[in-house]
Order: structure tokens, then sequence, then C-alpha cells
């Protein structure tokens, strides 16, 4: 699903969260705004992704430095979560 955010579970990415931007069958193109801009995605198998039940709307992932804010909240909310 387009906007969703995803974990990497493979790869040198991995344990890295980041947000769908097109899928094409098993294929999905992720990015996350800094090492992988929005205009240079990151092409993922979908089995090397971990799927949260997170969906960004569109404005959140319009510019680099929006799309980089919206991870950083997740990631924050995420690690705050699992802590005791």
């Amino acid at each position: 699903m387009i906007g969703q955010i995803v974990c990497s579970k493979a790869g040198r990415d991995k344990g890295y969260f980041m947000v769908v931007v097109k899928e094409e069958g098993w294929k999905i193109w992720v990015c996350d705004g800094k090492e992988r801009p929005i205009d240079r995605p990151k092409l993922k198998n979908a089995k090397h992704l971990s799927f949260t039940n997170t969906v960004l709307d569109s404005d959140s992932f319009k510019t680099n430095k929006s799309l980089k804010k919206a991870i950083a909240i997740y990631r924050d909310f995420a690690t705050k979560k699992e802590e005791p």
C-alpha cells in the first residue's frame, strides 16, 4: 500500500524504517528521505520488509524533509512503545 511505513529485514538498510512509494507485484519501491530520497527510491523484495499498520497521508511524503520528519516521529513512538 502506498504510504505505508515498513521496516527493512535484510540488506544494508536492515532495521531502518521507510515508506512505500510504488508497488509492482513482489517489487516494492521504498524511500526514507535521507539515504534514499523520493527521486531515487530503493527496490526491495516484499519478503525482505516488515509491514507496519501505519499509513501516511500523501502530504507526509511529498518532500524529503516531510518524509524524514514523519519517519522520525514514528520511530520515536515505536521505540518508546518497546521500552519497559
